[in-house]
């Protein structure tokens, strides 16, 4: 039998280890890349401040299900959210977001695994996915900053915004 809930900690633990280390490696100069041509147009930093408030955000809403809540409503507006949350959380200094995002993974990680296998099953609604599970969500979690750093490294590697690459997965299972 699959250990679905290690599988998922494991991944939540390297995942967010690798995007630490991306960020915590990153040279100041790139620091204001422009990296999205649609949106608000991100810079690298913004993506930080996004990282954390979604991490955070994500925490809150596994804790939701878990007391048998819903979840975010259905009327929940991830764009307008985003928006403000990126500006207010990009006052900190960089040091202060890249330990914040390292603390709230690491809540993540922790909250997972307190997990049963048949929490995973839970239902929510999720701005991006609907009426899903617990489990797609949590994968959702660990992908999320992939495929935006997948974006920082084009927009880097070209030295100009890009086009998102999350509206090419949108209608995709989290699996």
């Amino acid at each position: 039998m699959i250990d679905e809930i290690g599988l998922v900690q494991r991944r939540l633990e390297e995942e967010g280890a690798k995007m630490q280390a991306f960020f915590e490696d990153m040279p100041a100069a790139n620091w204001s890349q422009r990296v999205y041509l649609d949106g608000s147009g991100w810079t690298v930093r913004d993506l930080l401040a996004h990282f954390l408030s979604a991490e955070q955000t994500y925490v809150e809403y596994i804790r939701r299900l878990l007391r048998g809540e819903a979840g975010l409503p259905a009327d929940f507006d991830l764009d307008a959210f985003n928006e403000a949350e990126v500006p207010r959380l990009n006052r900190l200094p960089t040091s202060e977001l890249l330990g914040a995002l390292r603390s709230a993974r690491a809540a993540t990680v922790t909250t997972v695994a307190g997990l049963v296998p048949a929490d995973l099953e839970r239902r929510g609604w999720h701005p991006w996915l609907g009426d899903t599970d617990l489990g797609s969500v949590l994968k959702l979690l660990y992908r999320h900053p992939m495929i935006h750093l997948r974006d920082v490294r084009r927009a880097l590697k070209t030295g100009g915004p890009v086009r998102s690459s999350e509206s090419s997965h949108e209608g995709e299972e989290a699996g």
